[in-house]
């Protein structure tokens, strides 16, 4: 689903890839860069973005940030940034990475990194399978993954980010206790997450009545998709998972 805005990906989690035989995500840029913003991208974008170690090895995640941290969070297809350089803002005691091909939306979050001063976020601008892959077991508090793309026709649907194996993958990196946090404004997409996440045996919907699904997640900043989806007349919807122990 097409959001009709060249310097924003189709939806907000732009990152597609579900496995060596599914499509790949979206496009890769939307209308073209100012000078400014390639300059910002050729020097800031290097020194925060995410190497990943030798196959078959895994990431020192905290190490990563050049702080002490007491927790690491991943947002999955980031979009403009906007949610998170709030959470990095309001948590400076959490290192964040934010994976996003879509390289407007990553020039969107240097902008608010140099900004804002922010030296608790890395990014990973490339296919974020492979960097679930090279992150430790049980070493996430949290996972977010925001309006990703709901590639909303039949043949498309393979597409979609979220599958029975990236759901494992992501059990695999949360911690005991921790969370999985999806939101989406296609109903569709919402019912495909819950009977795929209800198939993962190390993830337990924290719904407790039948509003919750309806109710933003704490300190939820909105983003610029959300509020254009809603004036479209498309509700949120809101999911959390939490990794059992």
């Amino acid at each position: 689903m097409e959001n009709g805005r060249d310097d924003l990906p189709p939806n907000e989690g732009g990152t597609a890839i579900e496995g060596a035989d599914r499509a790949f995500y979206g496009r890769r840029k939307g209308k073209r860069l100012r000078a400014g913003q390639e300059q910002r991208l050729a020097d800031l974008l290097p020194l925060l973005r995410v190497a990943l170690p030798t196959e078959g090895a895994r990431l020192d995640l905290p190490g990563l940030f050049p702080n002490p941290v007491d927790e690491v969070w991943l947002e999955i297809g980031f979009g403009g940034g906007e949610h998170l350089a709030a959470q990095a803002t309001r948590h400076p005691q959490v290192g964040i990475i934010g994976a996003e091909p879509f390289v407007n939306g990553v020039v969107k979050l240097l902008w608010a990194v140099d900004d804002g001063d922010l030296d608790n976020v890395r990014i990973w601008d490339e296919d974020a399978t492979q960097l679930l892959a090279a992150i430790p077991d049980a070493s996430l508090a949290r996972v977010y993954l925001l309006y990703p793309d709901p590639w909303p026709k039949r043949r498309q649907r393979k597409r979609r980010f979220v599958s029975d194996e990236t759901l494992s993958e992501i059990a695999r990196v949360l911690r005991p206790g921790g969370v999985f946090r999806f939101a989406s404004d296609i109903d569709d997409y919402a019912g495909w997450t819950l009977v795929r996440a209800a198939r993962c045996d190390a993830l337990s919907w924290t719904a407790e009545a039948v509003t919750d699904w309806k109710r933003p997640f704490p300190e939820w900043p909105g983003t610029r998709y959300e509020a254009k989806a809603i004036a479209a007349g498309r509700g949120p919807t809101y999911l959390e998972f939490r990794r059992l122990g």
